[in-house]
């Protein structure tokens, strides 16, 4: 029987943080100063893979959002209700530690993220990110998010496409 790499589960105050090492100092420190903080808040949560049971290899954070129906490829946006928002599940953050970097764990992180925010008991048309720069906008492209088209670093993903595959 062969064992899973890596375990993703809720974030817990108890798991080691301060060992994390991802490229993004930024990332980094979200995890080990502010992360507890904005999950015992109830405006975030963070989901994390751990190697072995207890290191941090990689983290995501889902929180409740909306975007705005205008903002929207016209194309998506005619086939919506025309309330001026719709809900979305935003991912705020998501890293991975270099020590597992080329691993295909971000991209396993992505669709642990896609699979929450579809099975959500909370309506939400789409999951949403903030890309930091256009290597990260590309990674998400890649997995089939659309740019809004005048916020080319925000992009979506409809859950009706999740949910049918």
């Amino acid at each position: 029987m062969s064992r899973a790499p890596f375990q993703l589960v809720p974030l817990d105050a108890a798991h080691d943080r301060a060992a994390f090492r991802s490229d993004s100092e930024p990332l980094n420190r979200y995890l080990r100063e502010q992360v507890i903080q904005d999950v015992r808040r109830r405006v975030a949560a963070c989901f994390v893979a751990l190697a072995d049971g207890q290191r941090i290899a990689g983290y995501y954070t889902l929180a409740s959002a909306s975007l705005l129906l205008a903002d929207l490829p016209a194309s998506t946006g005619k086939k919506l209700p025309r309330y001026p928002t719709v809900p979305a599940a935003r991912m705020g953050r998501l890293a991975v530690d270099q020590a597992f970097k080329g691993q295909g764990l971000g991209g396993a992180l992505l669709a642990d993220a896609l699979d929450r925010a579809a099975r959500s008991e909370i309506a939400a048309f789409a999951l949403m990110v903030d890309a930091k720069d256009e290597a990260a906008a590309a990674f998400y492209r890649h997995h089939g998010f659309i740019a809004l088209p005048d916020s080319p670093l925000t992009l979506f993903l409809p859950l009706a496409t999740v949910q049918r595959s």
